[in-house]
């Protein structure tokens, strides 16, 4: 289980971390897109650094698996926060993508528990 862990929480963390770099420099077409969404510009960096500092929990938790865990939780819940936001604002088809990062990261999030 361990290695299935490893190698799913680092195809997350760089996602996230793609993800996060983009909006910490607030890419206009990103801040744009979320601003359709109802996501203040002023919140896109916060939104960026969660992301960052979950890939970094996630890669850390190979070595502190407690850190693993929440650094999973954690992510698994940003995302279903996202595909919240996604819903609400009538954008049920740019959710999709959301999705499958909330099945990987609670899949990342069982992967480390099962592997303490």
């Amino acid at each position: 289980m361990f290695i299935a862990y490893i190698v799913v929480s680092s195809l997350l963390a760089l996602a996230c971390l793609a993800s996060g770099t983009t909006k910490v420099t607030r890419q206009p077409a990103l801040v744009e897109q979320l601003g359709g969404l109802g996501v203040a510009a002023k919140y896109v960096p916060v939104l960026g650094v969660l992301l960052v500092l979950g890939a970094i929990g996630l890669i850390v938790g190979n070595w502190v698996g407690a850190l693993g865990v929440a650094a999973a939780g954690a992510l698994a819940l940003y995302f279903i926060g996202a595909i919240i936001t996604h819903l609400r604002a009538g954008d049920a088809k740019g959710s999709v993508p959301t999705v499958a990062l909330t099945v990987v990261s609670v899949a990342a999030l069982v992967l480390r528990v099962l592997s303490l």
